[in-house]
């Protein structure tokens, strides 16, 4: 369906059948560039969890154009939205995502990276068909928190297929960008403790305790590692776990305390993925939902009538988290000539500084570069430093929470 946008630019939404066997397809919401659509690329977004919904976040909260109010009554436009410099593409991934939908319920059972690069692969070269005028586009890939899982295999599964055009269609493929990204268990769970420890959430005894009883390295965890983490996380059941100085939501709360904190830790080793939206407003996620779920609203999309959640509980605690590390990808696909872009925030607790010092320095990280920061009266010293080589750049950014575009809209679209 087409619409117009504020501003000029041309707003399309519906599905796109991924599977037609089983009934499966995903929902996306698209929006032209601002100006000169046709000589800007195609940027897919894709939020993480996994289970939360790219079009309730990355395009209603964070770089898209019209962006959520409060209390969910209607739309608001972003003078710093993305689709200033690329036509914009959310989709809602992977099935049971959002308005994404499959009418064959044991697929919700076998979730996992792979099947989700697959599908998000089948995805694009459907919606190129139907939107052939993006074909020939440069195309880039973008997202946050576990869509640092997703992207690196997506951008792998295109790359792969690209090397035989005679059976696959061809992707104009030229990198992507990952923000806060899940990227390899050892260094972020190693980090999390680090950064736990250092801004004193836990104690020098609990530090202690967990160097002692955790091997990150290990795929399974054991009983003594999982009692100590979950007392971690249970520490942050007073602030947002996504922005330690931030103030909780207490919207439809009694109580004076609402949990940040993550899901329980008892079921499976990654159960505590799942984002809860924090920030300079930390009730974003809220006003989300009571907005994507009107009436109205759904009618408009042509989406089916369902209870529309920003992050889907179900997907969260059912998801296969088979791959324990994506950093071999990068390797690959550097070589392969991609341009990489990967960005990190001082305040967020997951997926901290430490482990992007780790984890990517053995493979990327060719010297350390220090150079000026993006500074204005409202976005003073965004960039802090970066590592540099090749075609791979990573930044470290200051004053920025997970959500770096709701808080410091400015700074990102500097990003």
């Amino acid at each position: 369906m087409e619409e117009n946008c504020i501003r000029g630019c041309i707003i399309y939404q519906g599905y796109i059948t991924v599977n037609e066997k089983h009934g499966r397809a995903l929902f996306y919401w698209f929006f032209e560039a601002q100006s000169e659509p046709s000589n800007k690329p195609l940027l897919l977004w894709l939020n993480g969890g996994p289970g939360c919904s790219s079009i309730g976040f990355g395009a209603a909260v964070e770089i898209g154009p019209l962006l959520v109010n409060k209390n969910g009554q209607g739309l608001l436009f972003n003078t710093h939205s993305w689709n200033q410099e690329a036509n914009l593409l959310f989709v809602e991934s992977p099935v049971g995502v959002g308005f994404s939908y499959t009418n064959t319920s044991s697929d919700l059972t076998i979730l996992e990276d792979h099947f989700v690069a697959e599908d998000t692969y089948n995805f694009l070269v459907n919606w190129l068909q139907r939107f052939p005028q993006f074909k020939s586009r440069d195309f880039f890939i973008a997202g946050e928190s576990y869509a640092g899982h997703y992207i690196p295999q997506l951008a792998e599964f295109i790359f792969d297929r690209n090397q035989d055009t005679n059976k696959y269609s061809f992707i104009n493929l030229k990198g992507f960008i990952v923000g806060n990204p899940e990227s390899d268990d050892y260094y972020d769970y190693k980090g999390i403790v680090e950064y736990a420890w250092s801004h004193a959430v836990i104690s020098d005894q609990h530090y202690e305790k967990a160097k002692q009883v955790c091997d990150f390295k290990q795929s399974r965890w054991s009983k003594k590692c999982f009692q100590v983490m979950d007392e971690l996380f249970n520490e942050y059941s007073e602030i947002d776990i996504f922005n330690i100085y931030a103030p909780a939501c207490r919207l439809n709360s009694t109580s004076t305390v609402t949990n940040n904190g993550p899901q329980s830790l008892t079921k499976v080793k990654n159960n505590y993925r799942m984002r809860i939206l924090g920030g300079y407003d930390p009730c974003f996620s809220t006003y989300a939902e009571e907005y994507f779920n009107r009436v109205d609203v759904q009618s408009s999309f042509h989406a089916n009538n369902i209870a529309w959640r920003g992050c889907n509980d179900s997907v969260f605690k059912t998801y296969n988290i088979n791959v324990f590390s994506v950093l071999p990808i990068y390797t690959k696909l550097i070589k392969g000539g991609l341009k990489i872009w990967i960005y990190r925030y001082y305040l967020f607790l997951l997926l901290p500084l430490f482990n992007l010092r780790d984890s990517y320095s053995n493979i990327i990280v060719e010297h350390l570069h220090f150079f000026s920061s993006v500074s204005s009266i409202n976005a003073p010293q965004i960039f802090s430093f970066g590592f540099l080589k090749r075609n791979t750049s990573i930044f470290y950014l200051r004053r920025i929470f997970h959500l770096i575009h709701r808080l410091e809209s400015n700074g990102g679209a500097a990003i």
